[in-house]
């Protein structure tokens, strides 16, 4: 994802990448490593480059605790943040939201940069109320460490959320007898099931299946690719100054570009 997003802001002309951060290549041109030419930048073992280099936003997509870590630099150091890095706990994110509202930098951290996948959770949030039930399939590749995955729990949270104020709770689970443990998947709120599968070859795909009397409605989305992830990676390096505080998810920026008023209480932030 590093390499990806480095060729994604270096091509993109309203943007100028300005530093690179990775300890593990310190020293390497980026050139030998993500095979972007012209920028002359070598790779950093230290956040620091980006006090140095003038850097206005940074983006991360690293581990839950270093992603942590590196907000919190962030915001003491008024940089603004991109964060496509899943799994900080609540009360990490509640540090963050405190670190950046004292900050003058602004930051969101989004389950999914994949503007389809956004889209995706909304149009659940929307079937919820007429289908009365609902499992979410995850599918990543073999290398995905953490399980559900964030664009799942997100999904799921969504889903609960936007049906309570509506309808009763999904119905129940009838099965009786389980013969291989984990069958029926992780249990949600309100009778949820999230299920997980890591296949190689696979990039990251999720579908969410509802269902009623005589009928059932799959909303899918697939990413194929890395590159699917930059458009929305994109638009919030370009946006995060308007912002204020921490905004979680990119919602908010693609109800700006439909001209919908920002008040989506799940954002945790809005535009400025």
């Amino acid at each position: 994802m590093g390499t990806t997003v480095c060729r994604a802001v270096a091509e993109d002309p309203e943007l100028a990448l300005v530093a690179a951060i990775d300890p593990r290549l310190s020293g390497i041109d980026l050139a030998q490593v993500a095979g972007i030419n012209g920028t002359g930048l070598e790779i950093s073992g230290s956040k620091e480059s980006l006090v140095s280099s003038k850097a206005q936003v940074a983006v991360d997509f690293t581990s839950a605790e270093s992603a942590f870590e590196n907000m919190l630099w962030c915001a003491k150091h008024n940089i603004h943040g991109v964060v496509g890095t899943t799994g900080m706990s609540s009360a990490q994110m509640d540090q963050l939201e405190t670190a950046f509202a004292k900050s003058k930098a602004n930051c969101i951290i989004a389950p999914n940069f994949a503007i389809g996948a956004v889209l995706m959770m909304r149009f659940s949030e929307m079937a919820s109320i007429f289908f009365d039930t609902t499992d979410i399939i995850e599918l990543h590749h073999d290398k995905k460490v953490d399980a559900p995955s964030g664009t799942a729990m997100e999904t799921a949270r969504r889903v609960v959320a936007f049906r309570n104020p509506h309808e009763h709770p999904f119905a129940p689970d009838l099965t009786a007898r389980t013969v291989l443990d984990g069958a029926r998947g992780g249990r949600f709120d309100q009778g949820v099931h999230v299920h997980s599968l890591r296949v190689r070859g696979m990039v990251a795909h999720q579908e969410v299946i509802f269902g009623t009397l005589g009928q059932t409605l799959t909303i899918r989305h697939d990413s194929y690719d890395r590159t699917s992830f930059m458009p929305g990676v994109l638009l919030s390096i370009k946006s995060v100054m308007s912002l204020t505080g921490l905004v979680k998810g990119i919602d908010v920026l693609i109800d700006a570009k439909l001209g919908f008023a920002p008040n989506r209480e799940s954002n945790g932030g809005e535009l400025g």
